[in-house]
Formats: structure tokens, sequence, C-alpha cells
């Protein structure tokens, strides 16, 4: 078990590692398994970024995110330019159904609605807007409606979840009620519980996954 002083260690040098990152606009302490994240960035992707970085090193049990956005004058945007460029932004991709996402801005922060029959296009929607300047947060509530009428393989999940390096299969137990999935067991880091989820929604005919995995050390 890592003591306080090199999980936070750890934390930092994974940031310092993001592309997109510079190390001194985010601060870092670790107590207990739990890191806060604070400072101040000029974009709303560089503090996500912050937070995958984060959930990768091993020994996060939990992230309290204090993370500041600031654009500063020159590149501050309304509401009404905000929605303009995300209107445009998903039409022009391709990934993004025509007329299914809906957004509505207020003081900077996105709120996402919509149907869609895959995970990849509600993923490519929310990347979109993550993307782009003058955005301070997204609250994404785009459903996943498979066009298949099939029910979901519970062997597909498992299979799915089985040739993935990082998980053990074995601890992680699935389960299928026609489109949808719950997960439950253990994993060792947030990075796999995520990773885990993101298996399971890529299974034919999912509409929703449950991810009630427990992160363990």
């Amino acid at each position: 078990m890592k003591n306080n002083e090199e999980l936070q260690q750890d934390v930092e040098n994974a940031i310092k590692w993001e592309p997109s990152m510079h190390a001194a606009e985010i601060g870092v302490t670790a107590k207990d398994g739990v890191i806060t994240l604070s400072g101040t960035v000029d974009s709303y992707s560089k503090k996500l970024n912050a937070e995958k970085a984060t959930k990768k090193v091993k020994g996060v049990k939990a992230i309290a995110e204090d993370i500041i956005i600031d654009y500063g004058h020159t590149f501050n945007k309304n509401d009404t330019k905000i929605a303009t460029d995300i209107i445009n932004a998903l039409e022009d991709n391709w990934e993004v159904p025509r007329d299914k996402i809906q957004a509505k801005v207020e003081d900077g922060w996105v709120k996402l609605e919509g149907e869609v029959a895959w995970k990849y296009q509600e993923e490519a929607s929310t990347k979109v807007v993550n993307n782009l300047r003058g955005v301070k947060g997204v609250t994404n509530l785009i459903k996943v409606k498979s066009e298949s009428k099939d029910v979901v393989e519970q062997k597909a999940v498992e299979k799915a979840l089985k040739r993935n390096w990082s998980i053990n299969s074995k601890d992680v137990k699935v389960a299928v009620n026609q489109n949808q999935v719950k997960l439950t067991g253990l994993v060792h880091s947030l990075y796999q519980k995520d990773e885990a989820g993101r298996l399971a929604w890529n299974a034919p005919g999912v509409w929703s996954v449950e991810n009630e995995l427990a992160v363990i050390y």
C-alpha cells in the first residue's frame, strides 16, 4: 500500500506526462487513497484529462476535483456563441446523427439531451463539446437505445472482459436483463472500472450499463 506522499507523487507524474497539461497548472494532495485536484486551467478538456490521468494511477480510490476553468477575457464567450459553436461542431462530425442531440447552455455549462442508437455516437457528441472553447462543464443526459431488437448476450460481455489484458474477468460478475447490463465484483483501479464499463457498452443491443464494481487494493 502506498503512503500519501508516494501516491501524490505518482499522480503528479501521471499528470505531468499528459500531453495537453502543464504540471504547474494542477495541484495534487493525497489522503488515504482520495486525491484532491486543484488549480486553474484554460479549457474544460484539460480538466478532464487531469481526471483521466489520475484514474489510471494505482492506489487512487476516489477523486475530489476543485479545478477552476478560466478562459480569460480574450477567449471568453457568451452562451449564445457557445450554443452556436456546439450546433456547428455536432453537424460537422460524421459520428453524430443529425437532429438527435439537443444542447442547452447556461453560464458556460452545457446540458446535452437526445437519443442515439450506439454508445460511440453518445461519446462522439460529448467529446465534440468537451473540446470547445468557452465550455465550463457538461451534463450528459443522452440516452443510448440500440436499434437492435436482440437481447444482450451475457457470454458476449464476459468474453469481451476476458480478452482485455487489464481486467481480471474472474473477479467481475455480469448480469443481463434484456438490454441492460449490470457489473458487480472487484477491480484494482478506477481505470479498470471505467474500462469494464466501456467494454460492456460495446456489446450489441446494450441500452444501459449499471457499473457497481468496487475498487480495492
